[in-house]
């Protein structure tokens, strides 16, 4: 399932938006404007699906770190009214935080499934933590000839499904207040269906290339058909490539031309898999990960996110550029336009020479973020959650 469109309400600085996702998605802006933000809320419906969503919040600071906190919504009692959304739907500004994935057809269906999530605190007087994220509601559902298919609903410490004969029960009425019922009843085919789109989503944001990097450590000799976050298998990422797919044609062309002349050395894995890169000017020397320059790492990183064997259906890459030279920048660009053949792919940067060369290199329109009195916003954004030029 690809994601259509993603809408947040009430986290940090994003009061709410709505936007639509395509294949490849460039979000540009400078610094403060939010687009981390916007990255986060993908990382809190992976927590969600993984049933950590408490744990991610709490090492943000708690919900009273997160919350939207602009704006002029306040009532004349001074508490947070609500907004409401085109359809409907209430999203809750200043009390709770919302988040919502929208996504393309599944098995037939007119539409694709939709899940959303709402978090806020535990009522006064409760027997829960004062600061730990509770789980307000869920839903899973999507659109059929006209209908709404109900597939997963969630209200406090009870949630619904559909049986074998797609009849409404409760399936879950001791949920904790803190534990998504997407992670719960993961057991369901339907529900586990969307967990685990969920859950295939690899994100990328900044390579450690200190000293201590995982990086500039080989890896076990593992089959890898795909890099980890902290890229901790790029050693097993190259030697898959190398000696069990036999087919590093594109990955050699990035490095000769991001490094020219410069040859990237896999041997044959024994217990461990790493790499190295030989100069032109040293051919009888190759340098290992813990003797290359930062940068070289991160690009070497980047190639191996991009180019692996298996790409997982989504990426999201929060400022590659980071340490790279302004000349890798079309080459990565190029990485980036290719890997979006095989997977979703989803860029946040501030450097719109990046942008626009991913621009140059797909047709794809990077789309600027902005600050202003209502929160983060995507330039040419429509309220109804569409892009005017579109």
């Amino acid at each position: 399932m690809t994601l259509a469109a993603l809408e947040i309400s009430g986290y940090r600085s994003v009061r709410r938006i709505r936007f639509p996702l395509r294949q490849l998605t460039v979000l540009v802006g400078g610094n403060g404007v939010g687009k981390t933000n916007l990255y986060r809320s993908l990382e809190l419906l992976q927590a969600i699906a993984k049933g950590t969503v408490a744990n991610e919040l709490a090492r943000e600071g708690g919900l009273a770190s997160v919350f939207w906190a602009g704006g002029k919504n306040l009532t004349e009692d001074g508490s947070f009214a609500p907004l409401y959304r085109t359809d409907g739907y209430r999203a809750y500004e200043g009390n709770r935080l919302a988040l919502e994935a929208t996504f393309d057809e599944m098995d037939g269906f007119a539409d694709g499934p939709r899940y959303r999530a709402e978090l806020g605190f535990a009522p006064k007087g409760s027997a829960a933590f004062p600061n730990e994220v509770q789980v307000k509601s869920e839903l899973l559902d999507m659109h059929h000839r006209g209908k709404t298919v109900s597939l997963m609903e969630r209200k406090g410490n009870i949630a619904w499904a559909r049986d074998a004969e797609g009849r409404r029960e409760v399936a879950d009425e001791d949920l904790l207040p803190s534990e998504p019922a997407l992670a719960r009843l993961a057991g369901r085919s339907e529900i586990a269906r969307m967990r685990d789109t969920i859950l295939g989503w690899r994100f990328f944001h900044g390579f450690r290339s200190d000293i201590d990097s995982a990086l500039r450590r080989p890896s076990p000799a593992i089959t890898a058909p795909s890099l980890a976050s902290d890229g901790s298998n790029l050693g097993a990422v190259f030697a898959t490539l190398r000696h069990i797919r036999q087919d590093t044609v594109d990955l050699d062309a990035a490095v000769a031309d991001a490094f020219p002349g410069v040859e990237l050395v896999v041997p044959p894995a024994g217990e461990f898999a790493t790499f190295g890169l030989r100069y032109p000017e040293m051919p009888k020397r190759v340098f290992a990960p813990h003797e290359l320059s930062d940068g070289t790492l991160q690009f070497l990183a980047l190639a191996g996110a991009l180019m692996s064997y298996r790409l997982p259906p989504f990426i999201a890459l929060n400022e590659p550029e980071t340490s790279l030279h302004p000349s890798l920048l079309p080459i990565l660009a190029r990485m980036i336009v290719k890997a979006a053949e095989r997977s979703q792919i989803w860029v946040v940067t501030h450097d719109r020479e990046l942008a626009n060369a991913i621009a140059e290199g797909s047709g794809v329109l990077p789309r600027e973020v902005v600050r202003g009195d209502n929160g983060t916003w995507l330039e040419g954004l429509g309220q109804l959650g569409e892009f005017i030029d579109d």
